[in-house]
């Protein structure tokens, strides 16, 4: 078994026996759609968004970005379960590169990111009649790995230069408050202020929901999601050599 095949079957064995996390991954994100979209779709209607188009279609693009940013930090704070275990300092002896070690983990993240997505896309169109652009669905899926990827590497640098689990846990829920609620993920930009416009186009949540949006329900402007992609693509690319630098220090 190879370094990458060995560190996808670990990674599934650890998940299949802490079923909580496993929920969180798979469900959590869908209970926000049929929730807050719901409510937000009956009480207020989306009156700022193009005719025809519900809120519960335009949200489903914000929980897919949920889903992988929720996955990604589930997985980083797997290096404190290693690191409490005593098996972290050892796993770094093992004939594999680092990155190896990162893109083991990633691969099985991505296979949850493709199935919560699955799940949630199924019983979205099932339940709450979205009506996919089943034409960009490459882009559906080339973003929900991507997003999944980018998003692990960047909360496993945190998880391997802090050391201790409360302050992880603090930097992951400010984060989540900021990254998430300034972004287009709950609301369209083009009613809010300018200041909030500027700092939402500078942040790479809105560059992957953007593109979710795109790749759902073909809502979008080209031109600019080409940009985003460039960019978050480039995030992701930063990330995962900052993150294996991080690995390298280790030990």
């Amino acid at each position: 078994m190879g370094p990458l095949a060995a560190m996808v079957y670990r990674e599934t064995k650890i998940r299949s026996t802490n079923v909580t996390f496993l929920f969180f991954d798979l469900f959590y994100p869908l209970l926000y759609l049929l929730v807050f979209g719901v409510g937000v779709n009956a009480a207020l209607g989306a009156p700022s968004l193009p005719a025809g188009l519900d809120y519960n279609s335009f949200f489903l693009a914000g929980v897919l970005g949920m889903a992988t940013f929720g996955i990604a930090t589930n997985s980083s704070w797997s290096f404190f379960l290693d690191r409490d275990n005593g098996i972290f300092l050892e796993m770094l002896t093992y004939p594999m590169r680092r990155s190896e070690y990162l893109l083991g983990k990633v691969l099985f993240n991505i296979c949850i990111g493709i199935l919560q997505a699955v799940i949630t896309i199924a019983l979205g169109c099932a339940l709450l009649k979205i009506r996919l652009e089943w034409r960009l669905l490459p882009i559906l899926v080339a973003t929900v790995i991507g997003g999944t990827a980018a998003w692990f590497f960047f909360y496993s640098v945190f998880a391997l230069r802090i050391r201790r689990n409360d302050v992880f846990n603090g930097v992951v829920n400010v984060s989540y408050f900021v990254l998430l609620f300034a972004s287009s993920m709950f609301y369209p930009l083009a009613p809010l202020p300018a200041w909030f416009r500027a700092a939402a186009l500078a942040n790479p949540i809105t560059w992957e929901v953007d593109l979710f949006r795109y790749g759902s329900i073909g809502y979008g402007e080209p031109r600019q999601l080409l940009l985003e992609a460039i960019a978050f693509a480039l995030f992701a690319l930063a990330s995962f050599a900052i993150a294996v630098r991080s690995l390298r220090d280790q030990g």
